[in-house]
């Protein structure tokens, strides 16, 4: 059983920065690939990044290309993901999620096995 647990959430304006952290345990990260997806207010969850097993290939949605970047730790069995020049369509409670699956890519989030509870994101205006 793996737990995830997110950090690093909270009220930014627009244009700011928040690096967000995705502690495991139960069991390594480093055999598994990992996800970012999001959920604002009356909306379904949405996939934001996904990073494979090692690192070394990574996916982004296009809303958060060229401002977002998704890496990971495995020494740490940490995930995070940098969030740059943020912007109010941004907010959403963020989370990260498990894929078994070292190196296929998927951004279907009922594709992924675990997941952390969440933390929020607000970019005011």
């Amino acid at each position: 059983q793996v737990q995830l647990v997110e950090s690093g959430g909270g009220v930014v304006q627009a244009g700011g920065s928040l690096r967000l952290s995705c502690a495991a345990s139960g069991r390594t990260l480093g055999s598994y690939a990992m996800g970012w997806f999001r959920q604002a207010p009356g909306k379904e969850r949405e996939f934001v990044a996904h990073i494979n097993w090692s690192g070394g290939t990574t996916h982004y949605a296009d809303s958060v290309k060229g401002r977002f970047t998704i890496s990971r730790d495995n020494a740490k069995s940490t995930l995070y993901l940098q969030m740059n020049s943020l912007k109010p369509e941004d907010t959403a409670v963020y989370y990260c999620a498990l894929d078994r699956r070292p190196k296929y890519f998927s951004g279907a989030s009922n594709e992924y096995d675990y997941w952390g509870p969440g933390t929020q994101v607000t970019v005011s205006s």
